[in-house]
């Protein structure tokens, strides 16, 4: 028979309950730690977060100005020193002369008080702006009535910019408007500067007031060119669109810019949804559209696709810093940097179309082969993967079309100024009608200097039409060469 096991003896109370209380305190010190880990867990993403958010800030073109601490041992400001000084080029002599001065030479020596023999004559030149003195025109206007219908009627000078008469009669020039609307709109400056401008430089008195009023009939001129350079971006094959945050009334709200070769048309809009994105081209624009990876562009569904390469190499360098030598980042960031050199290849003559072709199905064969490899198990690359996969058939466009921009530069620098003016003038307008003035103007001068054209002669053209109307050189789009 088999033997049984003895029994243990029975557990002395005491250990029982010694073990219960380790128990418990395992159990608490095993909660605390759970509940530790979860705090650093949020911890360590939020200051990812933050992380990323102070890298993105560097690149915005909000950003502040300051990049940080003073380098410890800065570059010489200026030219190199030697060989590498780089073409020395002298500001050239004048064309024609207007005033000549004849100089004295001093009759005795500054030093020695010596007896001084002239031995020749030297020219120097210098360029001067004129006193300028505001033109007073007084323009006798005819007032009339129809003998048919009775109705008022009154003249009307080329010169002037307004039929207003009577409290109103005393008006500002054309000139005077074109160069506040320039001043304000292009170069950022307030209305009381432009003020004080125009009254320490020009002796011409005008209040902000004034300026205003006078800005916004300017807009008003405008608006039919307005319409029709959203008419020529609406028909234009290729679209590159941007925004950037803007305040109006101090409410958050997006100046959007939309670009082609040759017109630039802005938008200041509530959001940065779909409805905005297609309140200028049309939610069924054919085109190509030239974007950010923002998701609103991709409802665009009728259009094809160029995302900007310029960011996802900028997502590249930022993930390499903190997972140096990330074999799939690497990877991305090679096939984005080759295509690159491919195109400028391919413009360069050196490639020709077939060469284009294969290397643009190379490209597209190795980032589909890594994009179908498994995901990494950290976040950012994983977020930056399925990215990639959602942006896949809008990367290599431009090796299809070699026209393309592989950016959304154009629509970039079309911000940049009114970023600058955001930032000199309190972020934004103060009233809706100031953001609608600062729409269409910004727009047409905007478009005037892509197509090469003096923007005070538009500004005047308009200023001085009877009725709004279109400058001939803004009615249809510019050839581009």
């Amino acid at each position: 028979m088999p033997q049984r096991r003895p029994e243990p003896p029975p557990a002395d109370p005491s250990d029982l309950e010694r073990l219960r209380r380790e128990n418990e305190q395992l159990r608490e010190d095993l909660r605390r730690s759970e509940a530790e880990r979860q705090r650093l867990r949020r911890e360590n993403e939020k200051l990812k977060e933050d992380l990323d958010a102070a890298r993105r800030a560097v690149y915005r073109q909000a950003a502040p100005f300051s990049r940080g601490t003073r380098v410890a041992t800065p570059r010489r400001p200026g030219r190199k020193a030697g060989a590498a000084y780089g073409v020395r080029s002298y500001r050239r002599r004048p064309a024609h002369i207007d005033e000549t001065y004849e100089v004295a030479l001093p009759p005795q020596c500054p030093d020695c008080d010596g007896a001084v023999r002239r031995i020749r004559i030297a020219t120097q030149y210098q360029e001067e702006l004129p006193v300028q003195q505001p033109i007073v025109r007084a323009f006798r206007v005819p007032i009339g009535r129809c003998c048919r219908c009775r109705r008022r009627v009154q003249g009307r000078h080329p010169l002037q910019t307004s039929d207003a008469l009577g409290a109103a009669a005393v008006q500002l020039g054309p000139q005077a408007v074109a160069l506040a609307v320039l001043l304000n709109k292009r170069f950022g400056l307030s209305y009381g500067k432009i003020a004080a401008l125009l009254r320490d430089r020009f002796g011409l008195t005008v209040t902000r007031g004034g300026l205003v009023h006078a800005i916004h009939r300017a807009a008003r001129h405008a608006q039919p060119t307005y319409a029709t350079l959203c008419t020529t971006v609406r028909g234009s094959p290729a679209v590159t669109v941007d925004e950037t945050s803007w305040r109006v009334d101090a409410v958050l709200q997006w100046l959007w810019a939309w670009v082609t070769r040759d017109t630039t048309v802005y938008a200041i809009l509530p959001g940065r949804g779909i409805a905005q994105a297609a309140s200028v081209i049309g939610l069924d624009y054919p085109g190509v559209l030239q974007r950010d990876g923002w998701h609103s562009y991709r409802y665009f569904t009728a259009a094809a696709h160029q995302t900007c390469l310029a960011h996802l190499l900028r997502r590249c360098r930022a993930l390499l810093l903190d997972y140096p030598g990330q074999p799939f980042v690497t990877a991305v960031k090679q096939i984005l940097q080759a295509a690159l050199l491919t195109r400028d290849a391919y413009h360069a003559g050196v490639v020709s179309a077939h060469g284009l072709a294969v290397a643009r199905g190379h490209y597209i064969e190795r980032l589909g082969q890594l994009l179908a490899r498994r995901r990494s198990p950290r976040r950012p690359i994983r977020l930056f993967h399925q990215h990639l996969v959602t942006e896949f058939e809008a990367v290599f466009s431009f090796l299809f079309d070699p026209t393309l921009d592989a950016t959304n530069w154009r629509a970039e620098h079309a911000l940049r100024p009114a970023v600058i003016t955001r930032k000199t003038c309190g972020g934004g307008n103060r009233t809706a009608r100031g953001a609608h003035s600062q729409q269409v103007l910004a727009s047409v001068l905007r478009t005037a200097d892509q197509r090469g054209l003096d923007a005070t002669d538009v500004l005047v053209t308009l200023l001085t039409a009877p009725a709004p109307t279109i400058p001939p050189a803004l009615r249809t789009a510019a050839a581009v060469h």
